[in-house]
């Protein structure tokens, strides 16, 4: 379970995101657009030392996947991944990355992915009460493929949506930076999600062995 801080952080998320994403070679148009949340869900770090956060989040008809990680000290060889640091009123500063960069949420998206265990519950801690937040975004992983599917191994996902491949042990992850709301399909291991208003899965990533 994620373990979510009542805390005041100085930038914002949405603040620091719509700051960043016109700067990337995939924010779709030209030209500042207002950017609004829709959602965000977590992965559990082991080792609980990272904060794993992935916001999906709307610029003008799109919806963009904007995966996250929190640290408390910068990641030694990656800076080209580093978009700000943030005060966290419980924590301290905060590094923050474009999670595509960082080791330990390639870590976990593989691991949601292979294993189908999906998202972590979040929770706050008040008055010495655990109490659990709902979620906004509804994650399905698919696990690895078995019977007839497993013959014929994971297949390619589609080729024309902007995508960022990240390597994790034996496996390449291939996480939709523009999302295609339209439900394009891939077989598992994949990631899908959905959210309020939006009953058709989206895929968000998927996975293929390396070799």
């Amino acid at each position: 379970m994620a373990h979510i801080y009542q805390a005041d952080l100085h930038p914002g998320k949405m603040e620091l995101i719509s700051s960043w994403l016109p700067t990337t070679d995939w924010f779709p148009g030209a030209g500042p657009l207002a950017i609004e949340g829709v959602g965000a869900f977590r992965f559990d770090d082991p080792d609980g030392e990272v904060g794993i956060e992935t916001h999906l989040v709307a610029a003008g008809a799109n919806v963009l996947q904007v995966p996250l990680t929190y640290r408390g000290a910068p990641l030694e060889g990656a800076e080209a991944f580093l978009i700000s640091t943030m005060e966290h009123s419980v924590l301290g500063r905060r590094w923050v990355y474009d999670a595509c960069g960082d080791p330990a949420y390639g870590q976990a998206l593989a691991v949601s992915i292979l294993t189908g265990q999906g998202q972590a519950a979040q929770y706050y801690e008040k008055d010495g009460v655990r109490e659990q937040i709902p979620e906004t975004i509804t994650v399905r992983a698919g696990g690895l493929p078995d019977g007839a599917e497993l013959a014929e191994g994971p297949q390619p996902g589609p080729a024309d949506l902007p995508v960022t491949r990240i390597r994790s042990g034996d496996w390449e992850l291939s996480v939709v930076r523009v999302l295609d709301l339209g439900g394009e399909a891939v077989s598992d291991p994949a990631l899908t999600a959905g959210w309020n208003g939006q009953d058709i899965p989206v895929l968000l990533a998927w996975a293929l062995p390396v070799g």
